[in-house]
């Protein structure tokens, strides 16, 4: 099994960044936006990431109805 480190995740996102900052955003950096989700969610990070973003869906389902 593979593990990636939490600095492989963090340069993914450096250059992510910087490529969405740049307005450069093509076929190439949407597959690095793809890769860098996909490590992300073998991190520690993902729980959390996971559980604000439910909290969030349910803030915005309430405001809806």
């Amino acid at each position: 099994m593979t593990t990636f480190s939490v600095s492989a995740v963090v340069l993914l996102g450096i250059l992510l960044v910087v490529f969405i900052r740049n307005k450069q955003m093509k076929i190439g950096f949407a597959i690095l936006a793809a890769l860098f989700g996909f490590f992300l969610a073998k991190t520690s990070a993902a729980t959390p990431i996971q559980s604000f973003l439910d909290q969030l869906a349910t803030t915005l389902n309430n405001l809806t109805k």
